[in-house]
């Protein structure tokens, strides 16, 4: 399980603060944000844009992007994850888009999700996941990865601010 205390540590000693764009999770990642006492001290907000045409419209994923590649795709992640953070304000932008199942979508296989990260100066990190299991198990899989891959561009933040 994600350490979502921690990375809320991370954010309030960092004086940042966090969005999420969310698709598949269809918000459980702000639920797992709020569930965390404090969390109001570096937690924004976020978008559901589970339908793809919210995508663009809210966050401002390229309409061409989406035509393309369809919702499921890095790029359209890592554009989520840049248009949260400008419409809610934040530091950080944290999006997830992919497939839960049960069926395939666009033709992307149940499973594939992708999850990015969008910090400051523009820098944007990615993970692509292969996610086996339930609809359920996916999108709480979905979850961890998340808040883990925040984790891991905090912590790295930190070093590079530090000493």
């Amino acid at each position: 399980m994600a350490d979502m205390a921690g990375v809320l540590t991370m954010l309030v000693a960092q004086k940042a603060t966090v969005a999420v764009a969310e698709s598949l999770t269809g918000g459980l990642i702000g639920a797992a944000i709020t569930s965390v006492s404090g969390s109001s001290k570096a937690f924004r907000g976020g978008v559901i844009s589970y339908a793809t045409d919210l995508k663009h419209e809210l966050l401002g994923v390229p309409e061409d992007l989406l035509a393309r590649e369809g919702a499921v795709h890095p790029g359209v992640a890592a554009a989520m994850a840049t248009g949260v953070a400008r419409v809610c304000g934040a530091t950080y932008g944290v999006a997830v888009t992919g497939v839960a199942g049960p069926e395939p979508q666009d033709g992307k296989p149940v499973g594939l999700v992708y999850v990015a990260v969008s910090g400051p100066g523009g820098q944007i990190r990615s993970r692509e996941l292969r996610l086996g299991g339930s609809r359920e198990r996916i999108r709480v899989e979905t979850v961890d990865e998340a808040v883990d891959l925040l984790s891991g561009v905090l912590k790295a933040n930190i070093g590079e601010h530090s000493g």
